[in-house]
């Protein structure tokens, strides 16, 4: 049996993480994260994210809940996110990272610190989603000429980054099966005069409206045809089963840096 913290219980990852997980079996839930002034410090878990009482109340200290589990499952902001792998690490504790937006010196310090420890890192974790990043790679090296690549996304009116985590990893994955620099091709916005397209750009477009809860779209662009490839979720459940499971593949491997294509067996 999986023993599991969830940071970030209380948010809208967290809560249906604590719901996959109590429906799953070799997995339970040994810890319950928020920040130290979060309301919810101190009430039972099941009472804030809406199953019955659990006899497990939400803490505002790692260091306290940090014992109880083997693995910690992060989904919450960029600051947070390193402090409590840091934590986790020294403690010789795998952990489950979803949290996006980390800067290029925050990905560095995570993969320094991944080698101390057992740690899967992708900003998605939906089955199908990580599946597109197979299948765009494989498509993009068929139409590496006279096509080109746009990739739309389309979150809800809260998320703060942009372009989504999602988006830039299906352009990292794109750029690299065409030996591109996505440093140099990637374009994130367009307006005014702008010349015509280079062949070698990759375009990323960012739509923020309602409750979306994530969508997209990568384009192919040809003349005389377009081949898009679209994931729509309906829901946060299929990320957070594909967090849970990534949490009990996890704690059995040996130190290192994974991603989702390493829980599903896709590479």
């Amino acid at each position: 049996m999986v023993k599991a913290i969830v940071s970030g219980a209380a948010g809208r990852m967290g809560g249906r993480i604590i719901h996959m997980m109590a429906a799953a079996e070799g997995i339970r839930l040994a810890g319950a994260l928020e920040r130290p002034d979060h309301p919810t410090v101190g009430k039972d878990v099941g009472e804030v994210v809406g199953l019955p009482l659990m006899g497990l109340k939400v803490s505002g200290s790692l260091a306290e809940v940090l014992p109880q589990g083997e693995v910690l499952i992060e989904f919450t902001h960029p600051e947070p996110t390193m402090a409590h792998l840091k934590e986790a690490a020294a403690a010789g504790k795998a952990v489950v990272i979803g949290t996006t937006g980390l800067s290029a010196t925050q990905v560095a310090d995570l993969t320094k610190l991944a080698a101390k420890t057992r740690v899967v890192f992708a900003p998605n974790m939906s089955v199908g989603v990580n599946l597109m990043f197979k299948v765009v790679t494989d498509i993009a090296k068929v139409l590496s000429e006279g096509y080109d690549i746009e990739i739309v996304e389309a979150h809800h009116r809260l998320k703060k980054d942009a372009p989504s985590g999602t988006a830039l990893k299906l352009a990292q994955v794109i750029a690299q099966g065409l030996g591109r620099d996505l440093e140099k091709v990637g374009v994130y916005a367009r307006r005014g005069l702008i010349g015509e397209r280079s062949k070698e750009e990759i375009g990323l477009q960012t739509i923020r409206a309602g409750d979306i809860v994530g969508e997209h779209t990568v384009i192919f662009g040809g003349i005389g045809e377009r081949l898009e490839i679209i994931h729509r979720a309906h829901s946060r459940d299929n990320f957070a089963k594909g967090a849970v499971r990534a949490a009990q593949w996890v704690v059995s491997q040996p130190p290192g840096l994974y991603d989702m294509q390493d829980v599903l067996g896709l590479k």
